[in-house]
C-alpha cells in the first residue's frame, strides 16, 4: 500500500490551547498542503495529540480503502 507522506502537527496557539494538523508532505518532508486541521483547540498537547492521530489513521484508512477499489477496478477491467 503506497500513501502519500503524512505530517502531523501540534501548536500551542496559545498558553494551554493546542491544535493539530495534518500536512501532506513531498518525500523529503517538506509541507505540501494542509489535509485536515483541528476545529476546536484543545487544553492540553496530549489530547491534541490523540485527535490528530486519530484524524491521521482516518486519512490512511480512506486512501487503503481508494487504492483497494482502484485496483479491483483494474483487475476487472483486465479479466
Amino acid at each position: 500500500m503506497k500513501h502519500p507522506p503524512l505530517k502531523l502537527t501540534i501548536d500551542e496557539v496559545a498558553p494551554g490551547s493546542f491544535v493539530w494538523t495534518l500536512l501532506q508532505t513531498d518525500d523529503g518532508g517538506t509541507p505540501q498542503k494542509v489535509l485536515k486541521a483541528a476545529e476546536d483547540a484543545y487544553d492540553t498537547y496530549e489530547a491534541a495529540l490523540a485527535a490528530g492521530t486519530r484524524a491521521m489513521d482516518t486519512e490512511l484508512r480512506r486512501n487503503a480503502a481508494a487504492e483497494e477499489r482502484s485496483s479491483k477496478r483494474t483487475a476487472a477491467a483486465s479479466s
